[in-house]
């Protein structure tokens, strides 16, 4: 109770402020935005320092790659297309109602609170902030409970370059984010598990609020007979083993003809060693967060074995002060009904299924859940269009993973069961505005003939 009142007042002082300014000037942006650059420029080290201590081993350049280069770029990009995205749009009107005027005025809806997961800690709770800032709202972050170092650094920072009733970042615990879910937002964006964003759209919905949910899912990748095998491995490997699987994007599992499996397994030996030559020693190789994900992980690869699949794992498990690192693992040919299968992997477990070819894989795909990325490795024209046609997902990507997230201009949302709503880019800063219809009637106009009492003769004169 003394959490919801904390966060009630807190909320009612960021409306408060939005009511003083319900529409703040480009500058007024652009100077926000600014200050949520330099706060991730200039504490660069402490924010990759922060990480790694909540992980127990985060590689220093994943930080910089997937938290710190993804919101500078994405601050860059709002800046410069600041002005155009906040210009009214014109709108066009029917005849009968000329000489009158159509406008569409992008408006700022108030204040946007975000709910952040532990798995990129710095960029999922900052980039929904960028939009959200850039469409002239206020913002109240959430960051999770499971990285501790890194929510407080990111609450002491925001208190330094932020005022509090324009960005603002509460720390707590999981009864904190049920009492943040609850409270009346102008619009509410999560990202995290099915599960969770279950429970956090039946809260909002007791207020009205709109939500925005990021859900992952189980991203395919399909490796079709046209593909080049070793850069197919190298990209899935990349995307895979970034952030030891821990991505929301990461390839969940791979489908390829399975008369090129032993191959492609022999690919991606390649290049997971050239990626870790030290294995899971490495620098470079991260660790997982929490002894839960441990637990969960290492369960539904015992029940994969204990029914027979092939398992490879490339590397040694080890064990950290705090963390664990798991190693790069193939699980080969898993059934439909394995936990593996079920449920998102989100971490180093690589299933690979062989398929009768790329229309088998393609049906597979289309009629499973719509997951939040696909991921497919051909040349062919004719087979990227019939993938398009035929399938639904939150974004596709073709002979790489993971990189349609660091382009500012695409959305980013999932369908389905990997979540609601996209946000980045325009569409972010559209996610977290209202776009009012005005209507501007001339002075001389003729509208006034369609007042009662009808005029048949009228109403046949205009189709009516």
């Amino acid at each position: 109770m003394a959490d919801a009142r904390a966060l009630q007042a807190r909320l009612e002082q960021q409306r408060h402020a939005f009511a003083a300014e319900p529409f703040p000037s480009a500058e007024t942006r652009r100077d926000r935005l600014a200050h949520l650059a330099d706060m991730t420029r200039h504490h660069r080290d402490e924010i990759s320092q922060a990480i790694h201590q909540d992980f127990g081993h985060r590689a220093e350049a994943e930080t910089r790659l997937a938290e710190v280069f993804p919101l500078l770029q994405a601050v860059g990009h709002a800046r410069r297309h600041l002005k155009d995205w906040m210009r009214p749009r014109r709108a066009g009107v029917p005849w009968r109602l000329q000489p009158a005027r159509a406008r569409i005025y992008r408006q700022p809806l108030g204040v946007v609170g975000i709910i952040a997961p532990a798995n990129y800690p710095w960029s999922l709770a900052l980039l929904p902030a960028v939009d959200a800032l850039a469409a002239g709202d206020r913002v109240m972050i959430k960051p999770s409970e499971q990285t501790p170092a890194t929510s407080e650094l990111m609450a002491k920072l925001a208190a330094r370059y932020f005022d509090g009733d324009e960005l603002r970042v509460v720390t707590g615990d999981a009864d904190t984010a049920r009492a943040f879910a609850a409270l009346p937002f102008d619009h509410l964006l999560f990202t995290g598990s099915p599960r969770v964003g279950r429970e956090v759209a039946k809260a909002a919905a007791a207020n009205l609020t709109p939500v925005t949910l990021e859900l992952g899912g189980k991203t395919p990748a399909i490796v079709a007979d046209d593909a080049d095998l070793s850069h197919a491995a190298r990209r899935i490997a990349f995307g895979k083993w970034l952030n030891a699987g821990q991505t929301c994007i990461a390839p969940d599992h791979v489908l390829i003809d399975a008369a090129r499996l032993p191959a492609f397994i022999e690919a991606i030996r390649g290049a997971v060693k050239g990626f870790y030559p030290d294995g899971t020693a490495s620098n470079d190789y991260s660790a997982l967060l929490g002894e839960p994900a441990r637990q969960r992980l290492e369960g539904v690869l015992d029940e994969a074995r204990d029914h027979g699949c092939r398992v490879i794992e490339l590397g040694e498990r080890q064990s950290l002060n705090q963390g664990t690192k798991l190693p790069p693992t193939l699980v080969i040919d898993p059934t439909a009904n394995l936990a593996i299968m079920q449920e998102e992997v989100f971490g180093p477990w690589l299933p690979v299924i062989g398929v009768r070819d790329f229309d088998a894989a393609l049906a597979r795909v289309a009629n499973g859940p719509s997951p939040l990325a696909l991921y497919a490795f051909t040349d062919d024209p004719a087979r990227r269009r019939r993938l398009l046609e035929q399938s639904r997902s939150g974004g596709v990507v073709f002979n790489d993973t993971l990189w349609h997230y660091a382009v500012p201009a695409l959305p980013f949302g999932g369908i389905g069961e990997s979540g609601m709503g996209a946000y980045q880019g325009e569409a972010g800063f559209l996610r977290f505005s209202h776009q009012r219809s005005v209507f501007l009637q001339a002075r001389h106009n003729a509208v006034g003939l369609l007042n009662p009492p009808y005029r048949k003769w009228l109403m046949r004169l205009l189709g009516l």
